[in-house]
């Protein structure tokens, strides 16, 4: 105990400077083994550190603390005890070991879980990802952590203020994976289906050596949010995408590609007839909720296909087309589109018939002027950041190593610069 003591005296003597922190840091890492031996006793330790001015002494010794196994009572007082940490920490001393901190917060998330109690870890979890950030542009091994307990708390909102940031800088892929797949669920909650397409779209494409399971389930839920968005799937992939990606996502996604195809019909019997011939498959994959949206939605798109060719057309015309079972059904999906801003047009209620517009937006309002200047300077900050990372790239010595030993492969110099003539 006394070597307990005498560290406790180190941490609150050394967390005043610069560099007095720094030899803290040298102290603690000696003494890690040790605390992790005497956790039992760390408690009333803990109780002698102030986690506001002794954050790195504070860390390691909660860390150590809460390294075992713990019960669902025991879960029940840390959480409290790990939040305030997490919410009054100083974020210059916790970044002096990001990896200790990471396993307080990953606890933290496994403690809020096991008490069934996801919402208490959302508020804690935000604080700890922006306090590891060093810019907005950084994505932590916390952000994904984060994103899964406002999904299963249902904090859609809160989750969209983080997946407004653009990311740059990653830190592990895995992360990269779980943090698109998580906020395009949430945007999906938040019927925010563009975004969710660019973010499952980013899954699906990124670098990989072997599929994985993160980018099946994402590339399921991309097909889905692309019926619904667009009302059309298009299974080819970019050619970017990895060849790991093109040639196996299909083959572990078939129900989904055949739905896509059903869909392309346009007909509504055959899409409900497949969905209930493969309803288990898609519950199974938790995917059945989207897939009814998939169904609902085709009544909008062969709406917005009318939209195409008529100026006007009665609600029984529209009824009869889109398959709906009355004229007030067809007014009910023309009024609800309406109101999205899906389609333009008025309903007269006499005689029924449904007239469509043109897009009134003339281009020209102050709101629409700033949100494409916006747009501009958002463009020209991506095509800088693209720029820099290109030189970059030029210079490192990985890829120069790559490059070179693909030019040994293919030297164009043994190739000759006009054809053989072969006989015939």
């Amino acid at each position: 105990m006394g070597s307990l003591e005498n560290l406790v005296t180190q941490i609150q003597g050394f967390s005043g400077s610069v560099e007095d922190i720094a030899h803290l840091h040298n102290i603690l890492r000696l003494a890690d083994e040790s605390l992790h031996s005497e956790s039992g006793v760390l408690s009333s330790v803990l109780d002698q550190v102030d986690p506001a001015k002794h954050s790195l002494g504070y860390l390691y010794i909660l860390e150590a603390f809460t390294s075992g196994p713990v019960s669902k009572e025991q879960a029940l007082t840390l959480v409290p005890i790990l939040a305030r940490f997490i919410h009054c920490c100083d974020a210059q001393q916790i970044r002096l070991a990001p990896d200790k901190f990471f396993s307080v917060c990953k606890r933290f998330k496994d403690h809020v879980l096991l008490i069934e109690s996801p919402l208490r870890g959302v508020s804690p979890m935000r604080t700890a990802v922006r306090k590891l950030q060093i810019t907005s542009e950084h994505l932590t091994t916390l952000h994904p952590d984060f994103l899964l307990l406002c999904l299963l708390s249902k904090s859609y909102k809160i989750g969209l203020s983080v997946l407004e940031d653009d990311i740059f800088d990653v830190d592990q892929p895995r992360d990269l994976f779980l943090y698109c797949y998580y906020g395009g669920m949430i945007c999906i909650g938040q019927k925010r289906f563009r975004k969710a397409l660019e973010l499952l779209h980013n899954v699906v494409t990124a670098p990989m050596n072997i599929i994985n399971a993160i980018a099946v389930e994402a590339y399921k839920k991309y097909i889905l949010v692309s019926l619904i968005h667009y009302g059309q799937f298009s299974t080819s992939l970019p050619k970017y995408a990895s060849s790991a990606a093109q040639r196996n996502l299909k083959n572990f996604c078939q129900p989904y590609i055949e739905l896509a195809t059903t869909y392309s019909s346009g007909k509504i019997a055959e899409l409900e007839a497949y969905v209930l011939t493969n309803r288990e498959k898609f519950d199974n994959d938790k995917n059945l909720g989207l897939v009814k949206q998939v169904v609902s939605s085709m009544y909008k798109h062969n709406i917005q296909r009318l939209t195409q060719t008529y100026l006007t057309l009665s609600l029984q015309d529209i009824a009869n087309t889109v398959q709906l079972g009355s004229p007030k059904e067809a007014e009910m999906h023309v009024l609800q589109m309406i109101q999205d801003g899906e389609i333009f047009a008025t309903i007269n209620q006499k005689d029924g018939m449904v007239r469509f517009l043109e897009d009134p937006e003339q281009y020209k309002t102050c709101e629409m002027i700033e949100h494409i200047d916006s747009s501009i300077q958002r463009i020209m900050t991506l095509s800088r950041k693209l720029n820099a990372m290109d030189e970059l790239m030029s210079y490192d010595p990985l890829y120069l190593t790559k490059v070179g030993r693909e030019r040994q492969r293919f030297d164009f110099d043994d190739f000759d610069t006009v054809p053989q003539k072969f006989p015939m």
